[in-house]
């Protein structure tokens, strides 16, 4: 797909409504775009620029910055096997490269299913786990080359709790209207925000 649907622009349009300038929604609209195609699109970029009053090139500036973007499709499970020293200490490259033979396909690739791409990641926070993966960013902790077998099974059969790649989270925000801080720029704020008890309610 492209440019965000109609459903979607609505969505976009309520999480731009929470800022105090527009712009400042971009990175949970990259998050948006990239839950209903799987990545972020040329095009979709393009509408978020329109949406929030910037340039595309800034639109593909952020995006770039972040890993969690990615800018071409990829896999319905995208696999990122830690890399980093604790966990290459335990078995990180042996466990990449079982992975390879597993599915079939290079660091870097999808398989030609399209259901998982493979990818070596940087340090995942979870050094006493080791060696430890992500798919689509929800943790595995100290895999064996069997455990990523039983994985990938589980995946390709449509079982396992993990969402398609993209699916940042089940639940929607929703602020209240009497909790919202309200999209007032910072040099016009004259007081508390609404959502502190003022001095009366918390006595």
């Amino acid at each position: 797909m492209s440019r965000l649907t109609s459903a979607n622009e609505i969505i976009a349009n309520e999480i731009i409504a929470r800022y105090p300038r527009p712009k400042s929604a971009l990175i949970p609209l990259l998050h948006l775009a990239q839950e209903q195609d799987g990545y972020v699109a040329e095009d979709a970029m393009e509408h978020l620029a329109e949406l929030v009053g910037v340039t595309p090139a800034e639109v593909l500036g952020t995006c770039s910055f972040y890993e969690m973007f990615k800018l071409h499709p990829v896999g319905t499970y995208v696999i990122n096997v830690c890399g980093t020293m604790s966990c290459q200490l335990l078995g990180a490259d042996e466990l990449i490269h079982h992975a390879e033979e597993r599915l079939g396909i290079r660091v870097g690739d999808t398989t030609s299913d399209g259901l998982f791409t493979l990818e070596r990641a940087e340090c995942q926070a979870a050094c006493t786990e080791a060696p430890c993966l992500q798919v689509n960013y929800r943790h595995e902790y100290r895999v064996t080359p069997d455990d990523f077998d039983a994985l990938v099974d589980t995946l390709a059969a449509g079982g396992g709790d993990v969402p398609p790649h993209g699916t940042l989270s089940r639940v929607r925000q929703h602020i209240p209207a009497n909790r919202s801080v309200g999209a007032v720029p910072p040099e016009q704020v004259t007081g508390p925000p609404p959502w502190l008890p003022s001095a009366e309610e918390s006595t």
